[in-house]
């Protein structure tokens, strides 16, 4: 248990070590923030997108902005909750410089994922199949289903961010819904 507590400390120790030295702009700190944060922002990048390239390009995109706003960091927060909201508002951004988001007029509630056939579903899908799915939805619907579920903003936020009626938002999420229960209908039978 002590070795474990040790192991611990120094992770904590060794990652403080980095975030100071990113904050001076230094290459080698920069680069094994890189290597400890990229598989993950990675994978929020390819959640909002269908193309690795894509990912690619945005992950790329969100560190330039994470070290350049490092200064901004303040260290009593934690660093990858951080750089994930960074992250998240490069692909936003991109998004809306392509206008790629689909807008849809009033909410409908078209139907939901809350039954328990629904649920046991994407609980048996691998993480792969699962965002393969979600992959599968339009870009509006993907963007918006990402940023309430998976993300965790509310309406009101999420039509903040993109400069949308939160009736929208919702109906966003509500036919990316609908098409996802579509998608799984074979699988619940």
């Amino acid at each position: 248990m002590i070795f474990v507590s040790f192991k611990r400390d120094t992770i904590v120790a060794n990652l403080q070590h980095i975030i100071t030295q990113c904050q001076k702009a230094d290459r080698k700190a920069q680069q094994e923030l890189y290597t400890l944060l990229a598989p993950k922002l990675y994978g929020t990048c390819l959640r909002y997108t269908n193309a690795s390239t894509d990912a690619e390009d945005l992950l790329q995109e969100a560190f330039i902005k994470i070290f350049c706003n490092f200064s901004s960091f303040k260290a009593d927060g934690h660093i990858e909750a951080w750089a994930r909201r960074i992250t998240v508002n490069v692909i936003l951004e991109a998004f809306r410089k392509k206008k790629m988001l689909e807008y849809s007029i009033d909410y409908v509630d078209h139907g939901n994922l809350s039954n328990n056939n629904s649920i046991n579903v994407i609980e048996s899908l691998s993480l792969q199949e699962l965002t393969k799915v979600i992959n599968s939805l339009p870009e509006g619907k993907r963007v918006v289903f990402n940023l309430y579920v998976i993300e965790g903003y509310s309406h009101k936020e999420i039509a903040d961010m993109l400069s949308i009626s939160e009736g929208t938002s919702k109906s966003q999420l509500s036919k990316a819904k609908e098409m996802l229960a579509e998608i799984l209908k074979p699988r619940m039978t």
